[in-house]
């Protein structure tokens, strides 16, 4: 099981490689793969064959995935490694972990 710890909804800054400081939303998760696909980043060029019953034939340009290691989590446009916290918490005589993300540079909770 990966650690990672970016989620779908999430504003990060790419790092490293040809699209490095562009910054843009997280659409897509793919923790099997440790992937991530950015909105507005990594950009290619698709062609499509049309097809049978529905569809835009042609050339597509599209996000391509990133490794999850070339983004950073951007808190208040700042870039900043995510750590988790638990808390172990008693709700009606049980006891349950809670988990929740926060900035390591100013140790603010984020969810």
């Amino acid at each position: 099981m990966s650690k990672i710890k970016i989620k779908k909804g999430d504003t990060v800054r790419v790092i490293a490689g040809k699209d490095k400081g562009k910054e843009g939303k997280v659409l897509v998760v793919d923790h099997k793969n440790e992937r991530v696909i950015v909105e507005g980043v990594n950009m290619i060029t698709k062609h499509v064959r049309p097809q049978t019953t529905m569809g835009q034939s042609g050339i597509v340009h599209q996000e391509a995935a990133i490794h999850v290691s070339n983004v950073m989590y951007l808190h208040d446009g700042q870039p900043t490694r995510l750590g988790i916290k638990e808390e172990v918490k008693t709700v009606d005589g049980k006891q349950v972990t809670v988990r929740t993300r926060f900035a390591k540079k100013t140790g603010e909770v984020i969810d």
